[in-house]
This record gives structure tokens, sequence and C-alpha cells, in this order.
């Protein structure tokens, strides 16, 4: 068997902005205003507040800015807050292979190219890089079977993720790629225990990714020896020890011919992406017909065993935010009760409305054998109101808002970004974000966006 690691390694070592598509570099345009928008919101959170916090009494050297405050500090250390941030509502971007790049592979790439400072060009080969390394690795793995197993794909393909952006801004050749690969894989984490308890931990374990790759890099990049057949080492290799049915030849399959960047679903609604397709589908039902929602009797939603692993617990109003995020029960009932799922939904008196825990309550999973079969290659869903008088409205969703084959347009983006941003940020700081990210290959050092990544207060 070829060593799996070494050509991923390589391919990292060797791509240029020349060779990206121009589709991939668009993608990324769009997933870095929306990572902004998502770490702005993310820092007037509690667990972003503590992180924060966290990082700040550390102190250190001067080397990168950390995102809404003033402080500037160790690389290493700044991303973990500023993952932490984006990840905060679980509204960063996705992609099928139930991973989140933009909360790891962003941040890890602005602290490094801020501290080197890089320019835009340069910034978008380091974050597509990222990209690419961790929607391989994570296909490969066979995303299903390892979340099945309990792992939180975002933290664990993340490692990889950060020290791949990072090497490509270093330029690392092929062999010290490899050794950073190493200390990445060895270094990753991230369980799913947080649903029992509705605990902050899956915010945290994108920095924590982003903190782990630029630590392997930069080992790496002095000479520290990583293993080099960390993906498919018989044992304790990465592949092995966090799945059950995994594919070495779909890490190295078709990168730099086609850049599945390109495939990036930028989220509408800050809830669980499996659960996406079900909230399209409950909005449609909503906004066609004239629904008494005390007369529902219940609603069955079609989907797969993994959506129903992941999401289709019993909602507890005392578990929190997060809880609410990942439950199917209640993003469904709250769309259908208020026709939309922003962040407002999930306020405390949204989360502990009566009418909300009654509807959630009689929101049932049912099993789709032809969806199962599928996912999460692709996520569709059935939901099927049935009213107390017998009649039902049936909706299916094959391609959930934000995805490739029904995307969020640029303004569409923008929108979001805004209204995430300004309350923060202002409109014209916001305003000037949009337009650095817009002509991201024209700017000449990445160091400008700490300046703009400021409270109004801060300016």
């Amino acid at each position: 068997m070829e060593n799996v690691t070494v050509k991923l390694a390589e391919f990292i070592s060797k791509l240029t902005y020349n060779q990206i598509s121009h589709k991939a570099l668009e993608k990324i345009k769009a997933c870095l205003l929306d990572t902004f928008g998502c770490a702005v919101s993310g820092s007037t959170t509690e667990w972003g507040r503590i992180v924060n916090e966290f990082v700040q009494s550390q102190k250190g050297v001067q080397e990168a800015s950390l995102w809404t405050t003033n402080f500037v500090g160790p690389a290493a250390n700044v991303v973990l807050g500023n993952g932490t941030m984006i990840h905060s509502y679980d509204f960063d971007d996705l992609h099928m292979t139930k991973i989140h790049p933009g909360s790891v592979v962003i941040p890890a790439s602005i602290a490094i190219g801020e501290r080197e400072n890089i320019n835009g060009k340069a910034l978008m080969t380091a974050i597509v890089t990222g990209y690419e390394t961790m929607i391989h690795i994570s296909r490969g793995l066979n995303p299903k079977a390892s979340r099945d197993k309990g792992w939180h794909l975002t933290g664990t393909c993340g490692t990889f993720a950060a020290a791949a952006a990072v090497g490509s801004i270093w330029q690392l050749d092929t062999g010290t790629m490899a050794s950073a690969l190493g200390m990445a894989g060895t270094q990753s984490a991230g369980l799913w225990a947080f649903n029992v308890d509705g605990s902050f931990s899956k915010r945290f374990h994108p920095g924590r990714a982003a903190q782990s790759g630029v630590i392997a890099a930069s080992l790496a990049r002095c000479g520290y020896r990583g293993p080099t057949k960390i993906l498919e080492a018989g044992d304790g290799g990465f592949f092995k020890a966090t799945s059950r049915d995994f594919d070495f030849a779909a890490v190295t399959d078709g990168l730099g011919e086609k850049f599945d960047t390109e495939d990036m679903v930028i989220k509408p609604y800050p809830a669980c992406g499996s659960l996406h397709s079900s909230i399209d589908a409950a909005l449609i039902i909503r906004g066609e017909n004239q629904i008494d929602i005390e007369n529902i009797g219940e609603i069955n939603v079609h989907n797969s065993d993994g959506v129903n692993l992941q999401c289709g617990f019993d909602y507890d109003p005392m578990m929190g935010v997060l809880h609410a995020q990942m439950s199917m029960k209640y993003c469904i009932a709250r769309a259908m009760l208020d026709g939309m799922l922003s962040l407002a939904q999930f306020t405390g008196d949204k989360l502990r409305d009566p009418e909300a825990i009654a509807l959630a309550s009689r929101v049932n999973f049912v099993l789709d054998e032809e969806i199962n079969k599928i996912y999460p290659r692709e996520f569709p869903s059935i939901v099927e109101a049935v009213m107390k008088d017998g009649k039902k409205y049936k909706v299916r969703v094959n391609v959930l808002k934000g995805s490739v084959e029904n995307p969020m347009s640029w303004q569409d983006v923008q929108d979001k970004f805004r209204a995430l941003a300004v309350p923060v940020l202002g409109n014209n700081r916001a305003a000037a974000i949009i337009d650095m990210v817009e002509n991201l290959e024209d700017v000449e050092d990445v160091a400008t966006i700490a300046k703009l990544m400021k409270r109004q207060d801060d300016a």
C-alpha cells in the first residue's frame, strides 16, 4: 500500500494559488465572510467569553490577534479563542462529510498569516489547502462510521487541516509536512459526549483542533519528527483507531483535480446541519398551508439512523442552547411555530416556551431505509404533519438550502454576515470587511483583518 500520509503531504506542499479552481476561490470568499460573522456573534456568548478570558490570561509573545478584542498573543493560543467563537452557535460553514472546516482552518491560517504578513492570495491558498485536507480525510474515514463510534469529526479531522494550512503558508517540504500531519494526528480529539448534558465542549473542539494543528506544524518546522504513516498505520493509525469502515484511497483520489471546497455549505440556520433539510421541509409545510398548530396531532420526520442518533433525543428545556440546536424535536417545533429559525429562536424564553415544548413532544423519528443508505453523502428528509382530524401535510426535501444545488447567493451571505456582525462591529467596519473579502486577492497584508475585527468601542 502506498504511503497515504506522505502522498497527502506532497499535495499540501505543492499546491499553488494558480492551480486552484475559480469556483473554489470564490467559495472561500463566501466561507471567509460567513466565518467572520459567526466569530463576531460568538464573541457575545458565555462560552466564547470564558475561552477568550483564558487565552488573554496566558499573555505571551505578540503574534496574532484575538478577534473582537485588543489582545495580541501567541498564535497557538489565539486560534483557540477564535475557533471557539466561530463554532459558538453551530452557524459556521459545513461540508457534507460531517465537518465544519472554517472554524478550524480559517483561524489557523489568519493567525499565522498575520504573524508572517502574507498576502490575500497566500491566505486563500492556505485555506483551500486546509479545507481539501479535512474533507478528504473525513471522506476516507467514512464519517458515519466514525461518528457512530462517538467522535466529533470537526475536532478529530481538524487537527490535520490546521497543520496543512499552516504548512502551506510556511511552504514546508513534503517530508516536513508529513511529520506535521503526524504530530497533528497524534493530538486528534473531540468526543460527542456533550449531547448527554448540553455542555460547552462542542464549541471548544474547532479551536482546540486549530491550536493542535498550529503546534504540530510549528514543531515539524523546527525539526521535530512526527509519525509519517499517521493515517494508515496498523497499530495506532488514525483511521483504524477512529473508524470501523474506512477507505484509504478516498484520501488521495482526485486531490487537486476536483476541488471539494466548491461544495461547501453556508448554513441558513443556527442548528445541526443534519437537521437542515428537515427544517426546510417544516418551513415549507407551514408556509404553504394554513395550519392551526394546536390541531397538529404529530409530526413525523423520516430520516436516517445517523440523524436519529445525533439529534433524535427527547427535548429538555433545561439543557441549554446547544441541546436545542442539536434537537430534531425542538428545531422542527420552533420552525413550525415561528416560520423561521434564527438566533432569536434559541434564546432563553423561546427555549422554555410551553407551546414549543408541547409540540416538540409530538415530533417523532421514522427510519427511512432509502435515506439511511445515502446519508451522509446526501442529506434528504421527509417531514409529515398529521392533524388531529387525520389530514396530512407531507414534504420531501432532497437538497438543503445553502448547498451547491440550492446555494445562498453572495447577497444572502452578506445579509447573514451583517445580521451577525453589525451589532458588535458597527456598519462601517462590517462594510469594510465585506469589501476586503470581496477583493481578497488584492490584499497585501492579512494583518489588516485584525484591525477590522474589533468591537465598535475598541476602534
